[in-house]
């Protein structure tokens, strides 16, 4: 139906297998250790978030040997202006900026996973102090901030658990969000 937002193959923070079986926690790039407090790298051929050790991480930072495919996420939390976008009907989404579809998309993070609006954005130049596909803006608790695209992804995997009381969650998660933001 047009205009109903679709459930979206979102990209999964991925542990490898070792890391489910009690073993230690190993890089997705080069199978180094790590520590739970890891960072990530985009995979955009496989819409995808990658656990990564540091070196793998700068390897794929801005500054660093890069590639086309893979991306370091950053570390940036910065409180913003939230977006004026009438269209939007719920009380917490993502916006991120997506180069393989060269367009802004929307996310709301619930129960069910990631959903994205079919609503049109007509928002691009809204997001332009985003970087593409590893930073996002993520509004809710009538606040707005600039994100690593993980935290967002962390969000859904917070409101997917079944135990989750939703408004406990969203409290606490804009809480540390906001401690973090400059």
């Amino acid at each position: 139906m047009a205009g109903q937002p679709v459930p979206v193959a979102a990209p999964r923070l991925r542990r490898p297998r070792a890391a489910l079986d009690g073993e230690e926690e190993r890089c997705e790039i080069c199978t180094a250790p790590i520590p739970d407090d890891h960072r990530h790298v985009v995979d955009l051929d496989r819409h995808s978030l990658l656990c990564a050790c540091r070196g793998c991480h700068l390897l794929f930072a801005p500054d660093g040997a890069g590639g086309r495919r893979f991306r370091a996420v950053p570390d940036r939390y910065e409180e913003v202006a939230p977006p004026s976008l009438a269209e939007i009907p719920v009380g917490v989404v993502f916006f991120y900026v997506s180069s393989p579809l060269g367009r802004v998309v929307a996310l709301y993070p619930g129960p069910a996973g990631a959903t994205e609006s079919l609503l049109p954005l007509d928002a691009q130049a809204g997001f332009d102090m985003l970087t593409p596909d590893v930073e996002a803006v993520l509004v809710g608790a009538g606040s707005a901030y600039v994100v690593p695209i993980d935290a967002c992804y962390e969000l859904v995997g917070l409101l997917r658990r079944p135990d989750a009381d939703i408004g406990d969650v969203l409290d606490s998660f804009f809480g540390r969000v906001k401690a973090k933001a400059r």
